[in-house]
């Protein structure tokens, strides 16, 4: 884990969620360890240097970016909140820091399907980096990235096409790393459309560049390698699928560990193919294994435990396991509704296949509740 002075060296807010993912990423069971450190250090400089101080800002954005991390939205929200006006007040309205506190928000409101006040702050982000770091600058380029990646969770893809575009062109032109991220975050946006004929070399571009620069067995390598793969997957296209997932896995267990989250986020995707091969036994396993590994490694109302949830209870139900099922979608439902809100897309997903389990079993009128319960917050929204 990254130590606390190392940490706190570097004065530039931008470097913070790098830093903070390294420290939880690279072994997340230091999660909890990281936290009281950073919490104490928050404190420290709270008492000390006060509210208003860059240290003390510093720190706000360090917790904040932990929890998200975590996936304790409301946590994270509340300190973002409280970074973002400190940041104007001591930094300028136009500093880069103000520009990287008013993205990290916007990333962490666009997680919980806050999309208005997300869109809101990623456009004062690029405004202000392309004011004062100029148009073709790679924090630039970062920023029309994650606004495109706003348009694509709306499903607003010509925007987002045309801004990924121009992101991936400025990280061209300035030989950035991020060029390899940046085919990427393309490239699913080109496969929500259904193109994947466009998709596909992008990502075996971005792969044969990420092997080129980090090695074979390189953890970003794994991205890709699963990336790819996946991409078949939804193509059904599945003796291609197959050793690409099973390559990924086994790079994020021999690098990140058979614990780690990263590893159960491959797992539950190799589960994926063997659904759709109707191999449902070994697709159980490596669901409850990517269970057991989130809920050791993660909080447990993180959305990747409401994701393997869902995805325990579908296999389930085409099982017909519907006690099981039933307790499964409970479970998933209540963990997304609560960190993501009732309207949010995967909240809706899983409400949606809840209610046609528990009406498949004869509970009718629990399911016309949830409807009920649906019909009340669309209007209220």
């Amino acid at each position: 884990m990254v130590s606390v002075d190392r940490l706190f060296a570097d004065s530039s807010v931008s470097s913070l969620r790098l830093l903070v993912r390294c420290s939880l990423l690279h072994n997340t069971r230091h999660g909890a360890e990281a936290e009281v450190l950073l919490l104490n250090a928050l404190a420290l400089r709270e008492q000390v240097l006060g509210p208003a101080h860059l240290d003390t800002l510093i720190s706000l954005n360090a917790v904040a970016l932990l929890y998200r991390e975590e996936g304790k939205y409301e946590q994270a929200e509340a300190l973002l909140q409280r970074a973002l006006p400190i940041c104007e007040q001591i930094q300028g309205a136009t500093h880069p820091d103000t520009a990287s506190t008013a993205n990290n928000l916007a990333l962490l409101y666009q997680a919980q399907g806050k999309y208005q006040p997300a869109e809101s702050l990623f456009q004062l982000a690029l405004s202000i980096r392309e004011q004062v770091l100029g148009e073709t600058h790679f924090d630039t380029a970062q920023s029309l990235s994650n606004l495109a990646g706003l348009y694509d969770a709306q499903g607003n893809y010509e925007q987002a096409e045309l801004l990924h575009q121009r992101a991936l062109a400025m990280y061209e032109q300035a030989e950035h790393p991020r060029v390899i991220h940046c085919l990427n975050n393309f490239a699913a946006s080109l496969s929500y459309q259904g193109k994947y004929e466009q998709a596909e070399p992008l990502l075996q571009r971005a792969l044969g560049m990420s092997e080129q620069m980090l090695g074979p067995t390189h953890p970003t390598v794994a991205t890709n390698v699963n990336n790819l793969g996946m991409l078949y997957r939804k193509q059904m296209k599945l003796e291609q699928a197959e050793p690409l997932l099973r390559r990924a896995l086994e790079i994020r267990e021999e690098v990140l560990g058979p614990m780690h989250a990263d590893t159960a986020s491959n797992l539950n995707n190799v589960a994926l193919l063997l659904y759709h091969q109707k191999n449902y036994g070994q697709a159980e396993l490596l669901l409850q294994r990517a269970l057991e590994i989130n809920m050791d490694a993660l909080d447990p109302l993180h959305p990747s435990i409401a994701a393997n949830l869902n995805n325990l209870a579908k296999l389930c139900q085409t099982q017909e396991k519907y006690n099981e099922a039933e307790s499964l979608y409970e479970r998933a439902f209540a963990i997304r509704e609560l960190q993501l809100g009732l309207l949010h897309p995967d909240t809706l997903a899983t409400l949606e296949s809840y209610t046609q389990l528990l009406r498949t079993i004869g509970q009718e009128e629990k399911a016309i509740q949830l409807a009920e319960r649906l019909a009340r917050a669309s209007q209220e929204s």
